[in-house]
Formats: C-alpha cells, structure tokens, sequence
C-alpha cells in the first residue's frame, strides 16, 4: 500500500484537497483532526500537557483549552517544538493502527507538518498545496475569525511554500485561478493508480 504525503501551509486549501480526495476513492488519515481528538482520547497526554504548560491549559470541566495552549505555543518555538514531541508519536501510532485497516491500493496521510515532524520519511510520495499568502491569511480569518497576526504567528512556525515545493513529488495550485480537480484527478493517476 502506498502511503501519499498531503501537506501545505495554513489556509492553502490542504484540508479541501484531502475531502477531494476522499471523495476520488482514495482514504484520508486527517493528522491535525486527529492530533485534536487525542487530547480528549489520551489522559496522560492531557496530564502531560498541563505538567508543562500550567493548569492555564485546562478549563474548568478538566479538558484542553485550546486557546490558551496555541497562545503560548505559537509564541514560543521551544513550547512549540516540547508539545510536537508529545503528540506526534502518538499520532504515528493512530496511522499505523488506521491504515492497517485500510484495504486500498493507496492511503493519503494529510499533515499540517509533515516535513517538520518527520512524517514524511514514511510516505512514498508528497504532494504540496500551494496558494498566495495574501489568500491564505485570508481564507484562515474568515474561517477561523483570528487577526492577521494570529494567522502570521502560526505561519511563522511552519515551513515556507518555497521549503515544501522543495521537498515535493507534486503541488497543487490552489489559488482560485486554477482549477484544482483536473490537478487532482492527474495526481490520482500518476501517484495511486500507477
């Protein structure tokens, strides 16, 4: 079974493509959604989390406060990089476990940080979303209701498009100008079906 990397930076559309996906036969393992589900999965990563970063990341009813936990990670790469060594080996195990499920000639492993968490050493391909940041920041504001500078904060700790089209077996244009399913239904053939 082949495992196809699908990454790009906030607000390029990433998500979108991985519903596409979905939708073109080919199974979708969400790592983001499923980062945000193991906190309310994984006790001791609850009690992890909270150990480093203070009762402030929990609310009242005992579960993440999500708010308060993004506005010290994505200020501080250090906080930032202590809380990615937390989650993302327990992620790994999730995908594992879900694609030993799958029965699919291939399987798509859609991540935010693919390269950054080192993710993308166990895909056979990566395709990269791509799409102008003013449009990003845009897409993420309307979507999220964060200020410009939320989006930029978060922006900051990821790779540049330039780093991800770099490291990528294929892009996807995701600007509003191209269409984006003949760009898909390509990468289908070239990557699953071959």
């Amino acid at each position: 079974m082949k495992v196809i990397g699908l990454t790009g930076g906030i607000g390029s559309g990433k998500s979108t493509v991985g519903r596409v996906m979905e939708t073109l036969g080919v199974p979708v393992f969400d790592a983001d959604r499923e980062a945000l589900a193991l906190y309310d999965e994984d006790e001791s990563l609850l009690n992890e989390v909270k150990e480093r970063f203070g009762s402030s990341v929990i609310q009242p009813d005992g579960r993440l406060n999500r708010q308060a936990l993004a506005s010290i990670v994505f200020n501080d790469a250090l906080a930032l990089q202590q809380l990615n060594a937390m989650v993302h080996p327990r992620v790994a195990k999730k995908f594992e476990a879900w694609k030993n499920r799958q029965d699919t000639r291939a399987v798509i492993r859609d991540a935010a940080i693919l390269f950054e968490s080192g993710s993308a050493s166990d895909c056979d391909s990566v395709i990269v979303v791509t799409a102008p940041e003013d449009l990003r920041i845009a897409r993420v504001q309307k979507r999220n209701g964060w200020s410009e500078e939320e989006v930029r904060a978060r922006m900051k700790r990821q790779w540049s498009e330039e780093q991800l089209v770099g490291m990528a077996n294929a892009v996807i244009v995701n600007d509003d100008k191209h269409l984006v399913l003949p760009q898909l239904a390509r990468l289908v053939r070239d990557f699953v079906e071959e």
